[in-house]
């Protein structure tokens, strides 16, 4: 097992790579910088933008911006200044990252608690009216865009008196710790509902399909006939083999709702890695863009090697040599 996670670990490096040097050449092949904006101000003048674009670097051919780049990682754990907020980038990123990750982990409760019950009833109450309303909630759910459902929901919070906007309300600092707790987890469950809205419906028609395959199959035939209670045949036998193939999307579900969030962090107004990185690209602040859009992949591999390492738990059939 050891062995396997170095290999994999190993094999991330040449990817993060080749992502990171797509990144950069997108980057360069768009027109204009980050001092094109502050070009634009008529009391900066054109000796300080030169000056300013040489400090940067940013006045040298790309292929060497890039290896400068890569030198300070390898060699200082440097990730570069961020121009808009005036810091490290690493600083940014950490912040953002772990206000992406909150909502992630919120959106992964929302989708994983509810599209594995529900699937299991739609399955067992094949062609009922549960299951008919189930199909028509997946339908939905797969259909509408996530700006849609998130601009319906936030006005369905204004509508109601919902606190929506950031993490927290204005008056967060005076409130108790059971205020302050619930006050944090009014404004998370709105944008957790919009990014965790359409896994979910995924999520619960896979588990419905996976378990009517598993209904049919010839061992769970024979533990009917044995007298088996239905109840036991159905959650012992039958779900434990028909939510294996949904323990190898765990982990790229996670990755993907950490890297699917720019929508709601937007329109919640959620200071996550997916707003950061969204404001970054719009004032083309290359270094934060790259370090967000590396730090996104390298949490959708790790969350890949963790979907094979719960998969190889829950069957024991599978080992990693």
């Amino acid at each position: 097992m050891r062995t396997y996670i170095l290999r994999r670990l190993l094999q991330a490096i040449p990817l993060l790579l080749g992502i990171s040097a797509l990144t950069f050449l997108l980057i360069k092949l768009t027109p204009g910088d980050f001092l094109n904006t502050i070009a634009e101000n008529p009391m900066v003048s054109a000796d300080q933008i030169d000056a300013m674009r040489h400090r940067f670097g940013l006045d040298r051919p790309w292929p060497v911006q890039y290896a400068i780049y890569l030198r300070n990682i390898f060699l200082r754990g440097d990730f570069g200044d961020s121009f808009s907020f005036h810091q490290k980038v690493a600083v940014v990123i950490r912040a953002g990252l772990l206000n992406t990750l909150v909502l992630a982990s919120a959106a992964a409760l929302v989708t994983w608690l509810l599209a594995i019950p529900l699937g299991v009833a739609a399955a067992v109450r094949q062609y009922s009216w549960l299951d008919k309303a189930l199909g028509v909630f997946g339908v939905i759910g797969l259909s509408v865009p996530e700006v849609l459902s998130g601009l319906l929901l936030l006005m369905l919070a204004v509508r109601i008196g919902w606190p929506v906007g950031g993490m927290h309300s204005l008056d967060y600092d005076a409130m108790d710790p059971i205020g302050k707790a619930i006050d944090a987890l009014k404004h998370l469950a709105m944008p957790a509902i919009v990014v965790g809205l359409t896994p979910l419906a995924g999520r619960m028609r896979q588990m419905r399909g996976n378990l009517l395959d598993v209904l049919r199959l010839d061992y769970v035939t024979t533990a009917r006939a044995k007298g088996l209670d239905e109840r036991a045949v159905v959650y012992k036998h039958a779900v434990r083999n028909a939510i294996n193939p949904l323990i190898t999307l765990f982990g790229f579900t996670l990755g993907a709702l950490v890297s699917g969030s720019l929508v709601a962090e937007i329109i919640f107004a959620w200071p996550g890695l997916g707003r950061i990185t969204f404001e970054a690209i719009s004032t083309k602040d290359q270094y934060l863009v790259m370090g967000a859009v590396n730090m996104a992949a390298l949490v959708l591999i790790l969350g890949n090697l963790v979907a094979d390492l719960l998969l190889a738990v829950a069957d024991p059939r599978i080992a990693y040599d």
